[in-house]
């Protein structure tokens, strides 16, 4: 059996035989951990997982091989880890984390949680479920060549949630539909058409131009009547996109002609959008059986509007034949890696880039932005999982204390260091999760608000709860929400104002699942912004830090924007693998909005809040120069 001997001392590693431990995660880190772990004496392992090996995976995913591509991570991860040393006792679940059997008394049969995954909503729950069971938990991300480790124990230090994340971007409707000018704007587009024509309609992802833009008028009476005639049948019969592409059987060439052609010769009629922009340019049909190829590596040639229009018509071939053989009214769900799917993407989204003067993009690229991708790199993701253990053994040694968060740069700081030992900072007063009393402030109109957008967008979406249940502070304890199926069903399509919610009034939320309470204040208002529910007031929780300037160093840069979805399966939407740093998430995959910067005094500061334009506060640097210098409690200095 390969395992390290004499490492530890005695006390510390019959811990390490007799604890039980919880990885949530086996994917870029968590195959290294996993590793790490045996490898250094744990015996009693769980291991959980939703997402199944694709071949993507295994350029970095040690533990995975062909031969298991289709099959759960946990599971082979387990059976891998097994191979070379038989001693240990693991256990793995296919399943998803946020799963009700996986509640507060679950999370109290170990001694040390450790996360290794690749969104944030599971990272809230997780983190959650760790301060109800009070158990300590070491939370990781990589994004590319950086990497940041860091420890959460309830009441000692800030929780994942006390430090605000930037919320996913977003664009205009009017941009994406008549005036992208960015590559992502017609990404976006794409990956909207894909939807309207093969999966799930949503009428806030509608692609033809819209009529009721702002910009097309100057008079506000004006562009409300254009959008209200645009919601008129009038003498026409409307269809849904999905529907008028079905009747034309999916004829590629009906389908390039109205959104390549005839919606660009709309979109000229408004010439108030063209006088200081570049016009679009309508394409002729070229679709034609004809070999076109480009230079270099398939998935990074740039095949020209032939080549383009040609793969437009195969996607839309294949997609339509995927979607009969599923049955009536079903649906496809978009994946960056399913090829069918992803060649639509980069077909569509190239020919608009074309029509709108911009330069088309590899699919390489495409698939970068359409699923929010900062390459992994296996040696980010081992120094991580590496960091993650040494922090484990101070935890079980009993000296929490001497836990730091850990940033893994790209380039030395001015110590010479790629590593950077920063002092846990105590939890925030103000944290509407971790705090003795959690306590928010919601701005939103109470006769506009449905108690289902109260569920849906506020509570789960903005919040994070799982499964909540509301109760109105009235003095009679009005039930609004209840996590019983059917319960109050009925309440869903009625106003907040219905059930005398007005302004000042309170709501105590629970979800007995994460063990969390939260009490929201209402505060109503008639003039939010357009388009705008809700607002939340004060520090909680949806400050984001400003991106950085061209001009400052970038030492730590965070990922994408993980995917909202309660899981770690490649299926949901604009999922990635192990590319969320702990105290941001950015989607966009060049940007960089938690850099850790030194200033002249060598201290490292956080970035100005977007919102007040006030600094943070600063976080203790381990690393000034001192006598002790050389003794950096198990940190590496590469010189």
């Amino acid at each position: 059996m390969v395992q390290l001997v004499g490492s530890l001392r005695k006390e510390l590693a019959d811990s390490l035989s007799a604890c039980r431990v919880l990885v949530v995660g086996a994917g870029g880190i968590g195959c290294e951990l996993l590793k790490n772990l045996v490898l250094t004496g744990f015996k009693n392992i769980e291991v959980i997982d939703l997402d199944t090996i694709d071949v993507s995976n295994l350029n970095r995913q040690f533990l995975f091989q062909k031969k298991h591509v289709g099959k759960s991570k946990a599971q082979v991860a387990k059976e891998s880890v097994l191979q070379f040393c038989p001693t240990a006792n693991i256990t793995a679940y296919h399943d998803s984390i946020m799963n009700p059997d996986y509640n507060v008394e679950f999370f109290r049969n170990f001694m040390l949680v450790m996360n290794a995954l690749d969104n944030r909503a599971a990272r809230n729950h997780v983190n959650r479920m760790c301060l109800a069971a009070d158990i300590p938990l070491i939370e990781s991300g990589t994004a590319g060549y950086l990497g940041q480790v860091t420890v959460i124990k309830k009441g000692l230090t800030e929780c994942y949630e006390c430090q605000p994340k930037p919320t996913q971007k977003t664009f205009p409707g009017c941009t994406i539909r008549n005036t992208p000018s960015e590559p992502i704007h017609c990404i976006v587009w794409a990956k909207y058409l894909f939807n309207q024509l093969f999966g799930e309609e949503d009428a806030d992802q509608e692609v033809s131009p819209d009529t009721a833009d702002p910009e097309l008028s100057w008079n506000p009476a004006d562009t409300e009547a254009r959008a209200t005639a645009s919601d008129q049948d009038g003498d026409i019969k409307r269809v849904s996109t999905k529907d008028w592409a079905r009747s034309t059987g999916y004829d590629a060439v009906k389908l390039f002609n109205k959104l390549f052609k005839d919606d660009i010769q709309y979109l000229l009629t408004m010439d108030k959008l063209w006088k200081k922009r570049k016009a679009p340019l309508p394409l002729d049909c070229e679709i034609r059986n004809r070999s076109v190829t480009g230079t270099g590596l398939k998935d990074q040639q740039v095949l020209g509007v032939a080549g383009y229009s040609q793969l437009f018509s195969r996607s839309v071939e294949t997609l339509r034949s995927m979607l009969a053989d599923k049955g009536d009214g079903a649906e496809l769900v978009w994946d960056k890696d399913d090829p069918p799917a992803m060649d639509f993407v980069t077909a569509a989204a190239n020919l608009r880039m074309h029509i709108f003067s911009m330069n088309m993009k590899s699919r390489f690229d495409i698939k970068s932005m359409a699923g929010n991708i900062i390459p992994a790199i296996a040696t980010t993701n081992a120094v991580i999982a590496g960091l993650i253990v040494l922090e484990a053994l101070k935890i079980l040694s009993g000296d929490v204390e001497q836990c730091r968060t850990i940033f893994l740069n790209k380039q030395p700081n001015p110590r010479k260091k790629l590593l950077v030992p920063c002092a846990l900072d105590p939890p925030s007063a103000n944290c509407y999760v971790c705090a003795s009393k959690p306590e928010v402030t919601v701005k939103l109109n109470v006769h506009k608000t449905l108690v289902l957008a109260l569920q849906d967008k506020i509570l789960k979406e903005k919040f994070g709860m799982v499964a909540p249940d509301v109760q109105i502070e009235d003095g009679k304890g009005t039930i609004l929400i209840s996590s019983e199926e059917g319960e109050t069903e009925a309440n869903n399509s009625k106003f907040l104002s219905d059930f005398g919610i007005r302004h000042g009034s309170r709501l105590q939320v629970d979800d007995f699942l994460q063990d969390y309470t939260l009490l929201v204040n209402v505060i109503h208002c008639e003039d939010l912004e357009k388009d705008v529910e809700f607002e939340v007031v004060g520090d909680a929780p949806d400050k984001a830090p400003t991106p950085p300037s061209a001009q400052e160093d970038k030492n730590v840069a965070n990922g994408n924007k993980d995917s909202a979805e309660p899981s770690t399966s490649s299926k949901a939407p604009a999922e990635q693998d192990d590319v969320l740093i702990v105290d941001s998430d950015e989607e966009e995959p060049s940007s960089s909005t938690m850099d850790v910067r030194m200033d002249s005094g060598g201290h490292k500061r956080k970035l100005h809040d977007a919102e007040t334009g006030e600094a943070s506060a600063k976080r203790q640097r381990l690393d000034q120069p001192s006598a002790a210098d050389e003794d950096d409690d198990d940190i590496i200095a590469l010189d």
